[in-house]
């Protein structure tokens, strides 16, 4: 069994993608963008390792009945893709109501042939640019970055969602 290294959370997220949102936060990215968000997530000696198993019962213990979707973001999450496909399959398989985005910096057609991409709806790829940086964007952080409608572009063009 896969663990993944998990450094925050956030319960009721409403930047995170659509809706009250659980917000998981992975630790370690290999990026160190200018700019980062979140830069005490890039090292990867931090965070809490834990398994798939013990991820699903905190995602259990502070889902609530306003929840409408479970978001991974970081540090970057695809860095631990094979711990993430298993978590995420333990996700769809408990609650299937709901959606599931990954934010990366990775970009779609780097990706599209991992495993883990079978479990996620919306993917947010591409590196942070800071000297494209928008914050009109909804759920973005840069104009580089594309909100993927996953399961669509894996059986054809990519489809990008137009959120204002």
């Amino acid at each position: 069994m896969n663990t993944i290294k998990l450094s925050g959370m956030v319960k009721e997220s409403v930047v995170d993608g659509p809706g009250f949102r659980l917000v998981l936060f992975t630790q370690g990215c290999p990026r160190h963008c200018p700019g980062c968000q979140n830069p005490d997530l890039i090292p990867v000696g931090g965070g809490r390792e834990m398994t798939p198993d013990e991820v699903l019962q905190i995602i259990k213990q502070n889902i609530s009945s306003l929840t409408g979707g479970i978001t991974f973001s970081g540090g970057d999450p695809l860095m631990q893709a094979d711990a993430l496909a298993e978590i995420l399959k333990l996700i769809r398989l408990e609650y299937p109501q709901l959606n599931i985005w990954v934010y990366t910096g990775y970009v779609f057609e780097e990706v599209k042939h991992w495993p883990v991409l079978q479990y996620i709806d919306v993917l947010v790829d591409g590196p942070f640019e800071e000297s494209r940086r928008d914050i009109s964007l909804a759920f973005r952080g840069s104009s580089n970055q594309r909100l993927i409608d996953v399961q669509a572009s894996l059986v054809g063009e990519i489809r990008c969602l137009a959120i204002k």
